[in-house]
């Protein structure tokens, strides 16, 4: 016990104050109670928060999600499949819930901790990376025409070309919206030589977040080509899970889906644009900033045991390239059987 601060495992009758914290202004998606459900639902990974009282109140919380795999081990993770994660509330109580976070993975056989955000850790074990992964975030401009008038010229020459093609865009979260969404990403991350994840992560992520989640998809003649499931949190859009088919790259739908979702945004009452994380360097990185989107070092702690390397689940790790090169020629039918089962891990 430090500074009189106490730490314990969040219960039932603790759901008022882990919603209020999830509220607060450093606190993300992945920090909500929704979140946490739902990948325990779908997963089978116990989720857990770690709550800081002081004085005989709340200040703040850890959520974490103790993951299993029998191909990438065990991990204490905050939070489990995000982006984001680590502690909310006052900083003050950040050690005390660190130490315990460590406590609990030695308890739980899990010789990994990770935080995905929130202050960084001090002690014996931890690793820091502050040069790995950027995240992207933006305002939202004031009207449709602004809006793609804030996309740098030759990025806006992209998405007329797509616009030019006339492609209907769909909103919704029924189960055709679900099915089409799944259909799309599904074969995009094939395409890209990784797994995907369950169906029923996705189910249960838009069950939980109800009308703070939806999916907008992008068809060219009645067919889907472009899906993104995304989360609305305080104002801001965050596109979480989306993709394209091959045929998307020429259509430019891609860029159609992501204007067209801008705006959906915008009319929903949001005011910024969450174009979520990217390691330095990749594809995806120079994508967002061709966007106009300037990047923000993101920083990521782990914690071992027995102070070896963290475990790696990256799928841009060197050590993963020829598997990589080996999933993307798998028929799409065979990699969408057996990936879930290897994606559960991933988390």
């Amino acid at each position: 016990m430090a500074g009189g601060i106490t730490v314990r495992a969040a219960g039932p009758g603790d759901a008022g104050v882990l919603m209020a914290l999830a509220a607060g202004p450093d606190a993300s998606a992945f920090h909500r109670p929704e979140w946490q459900a739902a990948v325990e639902r779908a997963t089978g990974h116990e989720a857990v928060t770690l709550l800081a009282e002081q004085a005989g109140q709340a200040i703040a919380a850890l959520p974490l999600h103790v993951v299993h795999s029998p191909l990438f081990g065990r991990a204490l993770v905050s939070t489990g499949f995000a982006v984001g994660g680590g502690m909310i509330g006052a900083e003050a109580a950040a050690q005390s819930l660190y130490d315990a976070a460590c406590e609990l993975a030695v308890r739980r056989h899990c010789p990994t901790l990770e935080l995905r955000g929130g202050p960084l850790p001090v002690g014996e074990g931890w690793h820091v990376k502050t040069d790995s992964h950027a995240g992207f975030v933006a305002p939202l401009a004031t009207d449709d025409e602004a809006q793609l008038l804030a996309v740098p010229r030759k990025q806006r020459a992209e998405v007329r070309k797509g616009l030019a093609h006339g492609m209907e865009v769909r909103v919704g979260t029924d189960a055709q919206d679900r099915s089409m969404h799944y259909r799309v990403y599904a074969e995009s991350v094939r395409n890209l030589g990784t797994p995907v994840f369950p169906r029923a992560l996705f189910d249960a992520v838009l069950n939980g977040f109800g009308a703070d989640a939806d999916i907008l998809t992008v068809l060219h003649e009645g067919a889907p080509v472009a899906s993104v499931l995304s989360l609305y949190h305080q104002g801001a859009v965050l596109p979480y899970w989306g993709g394209g088919v091959h045929a998307a790259r020429a259509l430019r739908a891609n860029d159609v889906m992501y204007h067209a979702l801008m705006n959906h945004a915008r009319r929903r009452g949001c005011d910024r644009f969450d174009f979520g994380r990217s390691k330095v360097d990749s594809g995806a990185y120079h994508f967002k900033r061709n966007w106009g989107f300037s990047p923000q070092p993101l920083a990521y702690a782990h914690w071992t045991a027995d102070g070896a390397a963290p475990r790696d689940v990256n799928p841009l790790s060197p050590r993963y390239q020829a598997r990589i090169a080996l999933w993307r020629k798998l028929p799409l039918g065979f990699a969408n059987r057996i990936g879930p089962w290897i994606a559960r891990g991933l988390a």
